[in-house]
């Protein structure tokens, strides 16, 4: 369950370091666009020391890396040093070609082959530019193709490239990238990857947040992307389903198979029909831990 995935600029290590007691489900150490230019390199020597101490920190969650985009010089470096530190895996950004993942997926079927381990190496693919988001499913297709086998494979939009990509301007409501946001998660939903939502920048508007986060939820989006501590407790909350949520499931479920064994196939449920479909929704909700506020 991913709900949050949160960063932290590489080149300052006391912000790493406070990973811990934010909680997030996805931390993210940045070497992209969070790690100024003249820092990349020192941040990128000092990325195997940065995992080591945050690990000992007691980080309970994923812990990732989020290289810089395919095409820079950094790229192949950034893989390198990553996958040397003990992290679950790396983020790649703007990706906008399936060829671009395979550096990463050698990197992970070798370290699996050489040092299987408890935690599984995945991927995490940005997708956030036009080019991204009209090849999405091959994209999300091949992130998953590396996660095979694993229990977390993910993808995420990032709404503030596409909309510079694309030329647009950005809403507080984001219908400028609705039909973007919803394409990115269909091709996830169809690779079977967990979907993380866009970004909301507008940092001190909480009321914000959580209207984008139920839209996101409201999409089939799992979690989202998080850019202060504040953000991740929204995050945890919006997209985890409330008491009143999980009472309403559980009555749902029981009434199901008490028609069920009667050799009903569909009820009215509290004034709605009810079918096979919608008890999954609510064996679904069931699975996931409540809200947290």
């Amino acid at each position: 369950m991913i709900r949050s995935l949160f960063f932290a600029p590489a080149n300052r290590p006391d912000l790493v370091l406070k990973f811990p007691r934010f909680a997030a489900d996805c931390c993210v150490i940045d070497l992209e666009d969070g790690t100024p230019p003249a820092e990349k390199v020192r941040a990128r020597e000092q990325l195997h020391a940065t995992v080591a101490q945050v690990r000992a920190a007691g980080l309970q969650g994923m812990l990732t890396v989020r290289v810089n985009v395919p095409a820079s010089p950094h790229y192949l470096a950034d893989l390198e040093a990553a996958f040397g530190a003990d992290v679950d895996g790396v983020v790649i950004p703007k990706l906008e070609a399936p060829e671009q993942v395979f550096p990463a997926r050698h990197w992970i079927e070798r370290l699996n082959a050489e040092s299987p381990r408890a935690r599984a190496r995945t991927i995490v693919g940005g997708i956030e530019s036009v080019r991204g988001v009209l090849d999405a499913v091959a994209l999300c297709e091949c992130v998953a193709a590396v996660s095979a086998g694993l229990p977390t494979g993910l993808v995420y939009f990032g709404a503030e490239d596409f909309a510079a990509d694309i030329g647009g301007r950005r809403t507080p409501r984001g219908d400028e990238v609705y039909a973007a946001r919803s394409m990115v998660v269909m091709a996830a939903r169809a690779a079977g990857l967990v979907a993380i939502d866009q970004a909301v920048v507008d940092i001190r508007n909480d009321a914000l947040f959580l209207e984008d986060a139920a839209r996101g939820r409201d999409l089939g989006y799992d979690g989202k992307i998080c850019v202060t501590p504040g953000q991740v407790k929204l995050a945890h909350r919006a997209f985890s389903p409330t008491a009143q949520e999980r009472e309403q499931a559980r009555r749902l479920v029981a009434a199901y198979d008490e028609a069920t064994a009667r050799g009903i196939g569909t009820i009215d449920f509290e004034g709605r029909m009810i079918d096979g479909p919608l008890l999954k929704r609510a064996q679904q909700v069931l699975a996931l831990p409540a809200a947290e506020g």
